[in-house]
């Protein structure tokens, strides 16, 4: 389909049109690793529906507001907020616009778990503090369990959804339908909305153009991020294409291609994980200290905290498919996860 013109640098604030009745409204985020989240607005007969909202903050209730304004719309014309995944960049100001105009909140219901569970007194990561250990990475599990919510993160909102949305459903705004496909893997309850009729696909973090997500940085993970999330790539290609609409990054022509390359590139990274279990490395700490990071091949020293725990997960992740398909085999040795070829 012909879409609007889309601005050189996709940060670019305003609300810029994909096809009539749906705009892409780029809001900025408090990270110096992701500059801004996309938030869509399509109109409804009850009033302009956005998908996925952006980190409550007032830089982003600004930007949001005067995106609106251009579309003849205010914040309090906000009919319901629907979000892909329950993190603060999607989910929290879609709370804030609750508690000041009354909009509707609508989350995956796989998310549900994580919601309930979220108690900052126990720290960021406590699930993944417990992970890592098990990789082998008792000091890094230590400096995670040093880390403190920022200022931005402990005036976060953090409530249930006024409802869930289901595998399965279909929501009608007006002329517009979404299709809601459960798509677990960034974390357990992500959806991907798409409306099949104008070839469009609101994927949230799921299939992002330039980068890849994380898997299960939530408060209650599941156990096999890494095989649901190459289960919901494949669902995906097993669909028409359609234009993709991601959270991070240009729209871009074609979510087959991109999925092409997600799935080509967790390959490439199995196949990186099982060669350093044959070369001896033995705990997920141990191979992603092997493997490159990053565009520019870091090594896993090189990265901050945040980056290093990523890794190590994600590797341990790549490993627990190879012990699935037969690859690998794994004991666990006082509390540690060890692999050898099987």
């Amino acid at each position: 389909m012909t879409i609007g013109e889309q601005p050189e640098d996709w940060t670019e604030p305003g609300a810029h049109m994909v096809k009539p009745g749906v705009h892409r409204v780029p809001l900025p985020l408090p990270s110096k690793d992701l500059h801004a989240v996309n938030a869509y607005v399509i109109e409804s007969p009850e009033g302009p529906v956005v998908i996925d909202s952006g980190w409550a903050m007032p830089e982003t209730e600004k930007a949001l507001a005067q995106a609106l304004s251009t579309l003849g719309h205010q914040l309090a014309d906000v009919a319901c907020v629907l979000v892909t995944h329950a993190h603060w960049d999607h989910y929290s100001q879609a709370l804030a616009l609750r508690g000041a105009f009354g909009s509707r909140v609508r989350l995956g219901r796989g998310e549900r778990p994580s919601v309930e569970a979220f108690d900052p007194e126990q720290g960021l990561y406590p699930r993944q503090i417990e992970l890592l250990r098990a990789c082998g990475a008792p000091e890094l599990a230590g400096r995670v369990a040093t880390l403190e919510l920022s200022s931005y993160e402990r005036d976060m909102p953090w409530q249930f959804p006024d409802s869930w949305l289901d595998d399965g459903e279909r929501v009608r705004l007006g002329q517009v339908e979404l299709d809601v496909l459960a798509t677990p893997g960034h974390t357990r309850g992500h959806v991907v909305l798409r409306d099949a009729a104008a070839g469009l696909l609101f994927a949230g973090d799921h299939v992002l153009p330039h980068i890849t997500p994380s898997l299960g940085l939530e408060v209650v993970p599941s156990a096999k991020p890494l095989r649901s999330y190459l289960d919901s790539l494949q669902l995906l290609q097993g669909m028409p294409d359609a234009l993709l609409l991601p959270a991070h990054g240009p729209i871009t022509p074609s979510v087959h291609t991109r999925v092409e390359e997600l799935l080509s590139h967790h390959e490439e990274r199995l196949e990186a994980a099982a060669r350093e279990v044959r070369a001896g490395a033995r705990t997920a700490y141990e191979v992603a200290a092997a493997l490159p990071w990053t565009r520019r091949a870091r090594r896993l020293d090189d990265l901050d905290v945040m980056g290093q725990m990523l890794a190590v997960l994600e590797t341990d992740a790549h490993l627990d498919v190879l012990a699935d398909q037969g690859v690998l085999a794994t004991a666990d040795l006082d509390g540690v996860r060890a692999y050898a070829p099987s």
